[in-house]
């Protein structure tokens, strides 16, 4: 199977989003609420999170040259609140940007057979802009209200 390469253009689309939400925002509007216990500056920490939990992945189906999904719970979001929270907004924004452009690149130039395995597993893992537009859109719209 031949993965289509169209999640290269995507994923950078969405980390030019990423990067460009960040840069515009002030410290205040990091603080703004997304939802009833997120802030921006937490979905930033949050995609963050998730985009070094791919890069696991990478790491670990690339040592072992075939899939390898490491086990995470699923209640890892609500654990992981308070120290997202925690995280200086600013910072959580900056680290949100950094770890989107490394694993864009990443994925841009993984092994095709490897990933194309990843996919077959979880779309989202190579298509990062699924989750990040996701929670993107959530922040805008939390913003705007």
């Amino acid at each position: 199977m031949n993965l289509d390469r169209s999640f290269v253009e995507l994923n950078r689309a969405a980390t030019n989003r990423i990067r460009a939400l960040a840069n515009r925002l002030s410290e205040k509007e990091l603080l703004h609420p997304v939802g009833q216990h997120w802030t921006v500056a937490i979905v930033f920490a949050h995609l963050a999170f998730w985009d070094r939990r791919v890069s696991l992945v990478l790491d670990l189906t690339e040592q072992k040259g075939s899939l390898s999904t490491p086990e995470i719970d699923i209640a890892v979001n609500d654990i992981s609140l308070p120290l997202w929270a925690a995280i200086p907004p600013r910072q959580a924004a900056s680290l949100c940007v950094d770890t989107a452009q490394a694993l864009d690149a990443r994925l841009e130039n993984f092994k095709p057979e490897l990933l194309d395995e990843i996919y077959r597993f979880n779309k989202r893992w190579v298509v990062r802009a699924l989750h990040r537009n996701e929670h993107l859109d959530e922040a805008e719209a939390a913003l705007r209200s």
